[in-house]
């Protein structure tokens, strides 16, 4: 072989690697814009989860944080898409050098054949010159292989810049809208929270009132809950002085005379209650048959009728049965004082006190001082009242001796009124009586008033037409100015009573006689008057009517 052919087989190897390299770069590139293009559509994505969070954005607080989680793992998703697809396209990019290795390889092994070949053919030329050539083939694969590195090295530090740049880009405008989005919540949630805080406003100032209110609810049951524990302890000292003066006067109540003399108090005092006077309306410890019975009270009726009552404390029995622990013991003192009480009735049925006083109705009343002992000897034995009114025995307690002594009080005031309407009867007559006698006198006055006017008058006249004409000549003859008056005439007259039925009575001869020198003595003055103008008219008789008609006349004049 010539070095022609030695320079084409070199120039072929050559074009055979730069055509090898340059299809393992086509590939490469090809695998580029495939990443590139899946990296785009991972953008797509992206954006798609941004216009999703765009979406959401509305959602408030609690949908931006969801969103901002959804955005996070989609980001993580898509980081790991990515990192998938620059794992597969170094893959595919590692196929490719490898494919290309494999045909530079066997581009080379052809070589090596052809260079055997050609070495077979062309040994003449020297194993210095195949050395050299194939030293240089050696560099030139390490150069090619340097560059296949060079390139693989370069096309991931693009991707990865590519990847890193759109994933910055990504997460700047997805922190951008975050920011926007949590600016827009974050102001509405500021709108939100104002809405909340008007509407919160006017519960927050009652519940300030209410507050006060309990505050002051709470001081005031503060102070009544004080003074209620001050009443409590007030009421426990109280009840214990109570226990204690109850516990003296049942131990006293034990003693026959101290109960004796508490069941006489009690009738006195439902005895004063009931409005009784005592020594009017009622008599205590009345002795008969010479102090051998002696009731406790007797009750005097307006007709003169009386009313025994004699009072009866028995309440050993029932002391007993209230200090009974048990109920067999309680029951069987109870017994007992309904037994007492029945023995009491016979005794009072015994005394028979109506015997011993007039005017007195055939029955007794018992006073037991208090309801409950009453009551408790009924409930044990009811036919103990029926018992008591067969033996003429009126068992009565403070309630109903009370409502029987009012009625007898009722009728003693009953009877007073009728004593007091009987003697203003007995006034109201004699003053009617009196008046008849007055009413005559005062029609005989009347009648010697009117006689008295008739004189005066008739004396008027006589001065006016006797008198008077002669003064008045007199007058004249000794040059006297002065005229002379005559007094007028009196047209008044006595008026008799409009109803004669007040002075129409008929009276007695001695009543008559009596009012008669009365009279007189009341008239005599005027009967002497009387007398001294009957004798004036006498005289003056015959000019009394005309003188009469002409003063009249001139009167009128």
């Amino acid at each position: 072989m010539d070095i022609t052919s030695l320079l084409l087989a070199l120039a072929a190897l050559a074009v055979g690697g730069v055509v090898g390299f340059l299809l393992a770069q086509g590939r490469a590139a090809s695998n580029a814009s495939s990443a590139s293009a899946e990296v785009s559509a991972l953008t797509s994505r992206l954006e798609g989860a941004t216009a999703q969070l765009e979406q959401v954005r509305e959602a408030g607080a609690l949908a931006l944080e969801e969103a901002r989680g959804t955005h996070e793992r989609t980001a993580a998703q898509a980081r790991e898409d990515a990192a998938a697809r620059l794992g597969e396209a170094e893959r595919r990019g590692a196929r490719a050098v490898a494919e290309a290795e494999e045909r530079h390889a066997a581009a080379l092994e052809s070589l090596e054949r052809r260079h055997a070949e050609a070495e077979a053919q062309r040994r003449a030329d020297g194993e210095a010159r195949e050395t050299k050539l194939r030293a240089d083939a050696e560099a030139r694969i390490a150069e090619l292989r340097g560059d296949t590195k060079r390139l693989a090295d370069e096309f991931d530090a693009l991707s990865k810049k590519a990847l890193a740049a759109n994933t910055e880009a990504f997460l700047a405008q997805a922190e951008e809208r975050l920011k926007r989005t949590h600016g827009e919540g974050a102001a509405e949630l500021a709108k939100r929270e104002e809405a909340v805080k008007q509407l919160v406003a006017p519960l927050a100032q009652t519940l300030g009132q209410v507050k006060e209110e309990m505050t002051t609810a709470e001081k005031a049951r503060l102070e009544a809950h004080a003074a209620l524990a001050q009443q409590v302890r007030g009421m426990q000292e109280s009840s214990e002085q109570l226990r204690t003066e109850t516990s003296a006067l049942v131990n006293a109540l034990r003693a026959p005379q101290v109960r004796g003399q508490w069941g006489e108090m009690q009738l006195r005092r439902t005895v004063e209650a009931a409005g009784m006077v005592e020594h009017v309306s009622f008599t205590e410890q009345v002795q008969l048959e010479g102090g051998k019975l002696r009731p406790d009270l007797v009750v005097s009726l307006p007709d003169g009728k009386q009313v025994v009552v004699d009072s009866k404390v028995a309440f050993n029995g029932y002391l007993e049965a209230m200090e009974a622990r048990d109920d067999a013991t309680r029951a069987k003192r109870l017994l007992a004082h309904a037994r007492h009480m029945r023995t009491h009735i016979d005794q009072l049925s015994g005394k028979e006190y109506w015997s011993h006083l007039e005017a007195t109705p055939e029955f007794t009343v018992m006073f037991v001082p208090s309801e409950v002992f009453l009551n408790a000897a009924l409930e044990q034995d009811p036919s103990l009242q029926e018992y008591a009114f067969e033996r003429n025995v009126v068992p009565a307690t403070p309630a109903t001796l009370v409502a029987l002594l009012r009625t007898v009080a009722y009728t003693w005031r009953q009877e007073k009124l009728a004593a007091e309407a009987g003697q203003v009867f007995a006034v109201g007559r004699e003053l009617h009586k009196r008046l008849a006698i007055f009413g005559g006198h005062l029609e005989q006055l009347s009648k010697k008033l009117n006689g008295t006017v008739d004189q005066f008058n008739k004396m008027t006249s006589s001065l006016d037409s006797r008198v008077v004409p002669q003064v008045r000549k007199f007058s004249a003859l000794q040059g006297l100015d002065t005229a002379f008056e005559v007094p007028p005439p009196l047209e008044v007259l006595a008026v008799p009573a409009q109803k004669s039925d007040l002075h129409v009575v008929e009276l007695t001869d001695a009543e008559i006689a009596r009012d008669r020198a009365e009279q007189q003595a009341a008239l005599e003055a005027a009967g002497v008057q009387d007398d001294l103008l009957g004798e004036i008219a006498g005289a003056d008789d015959g000019d009394a009517a005309s003188d009469r008609a002409a003063r009249r006349g001139r009167a009128s004049a």
